[in-house]
């Protein structure tokens, strides 16, 4: 169950963020909402494969999360927010990071700790 929380936890996170009236986003230079954007999804993509869900199931969940929250972003005229197919781009980045991330994490922890300069096993 333990393994789930950080999952949850940063999908309640990505609602926040994404959805978030335009008016309680606080300013910041050109450019940082691709950063936010790449993060969270990166986020997203690890902490789901770190909960062992299907991998198929997270690429197609989180790719099509990317573009209904950008739908929805566009279509929910309230948010004072809009549709950008470019951040629905850089969701899928940010998914593929995520996913580089957790390999290259799974494949640290395979190795042995301390020893002569922390040799495999």
């Amino acid at each position: 169950m333990a393994r789930f929380f950080p999952f949850v936890t940063a999908l309640l996170l990505s609602v926040i963020i994404l959805f978030t009236p335009a008016s309680g986003v606080p300013s910041s230079p050109p450019g940082t909402d691709k950063v936010v954007h790449a993060a969270l999804f990166a986020l997203l993509a690890l902490t789901a494969l770190h909960a062992r869900l299907p991998r198929a199931a997270v690429l197609a969940g989180l790719v099509a999360y990317a573009g209904a929250s950008e739908v929805a972003q566009h279509l929910l005229t309230g948010l004072g927010r809009s549709g950008d197919v470019a951040d629905a781009v850089t969701d899928v980045a940010g998914i593929g990071l995520g996913w580089l991330l957790h390999r290259w994490l799974a494949r640290r922890g395979g190795r042995v700790r301390g020893g002569a300069g922390g040799r495999q096993a």
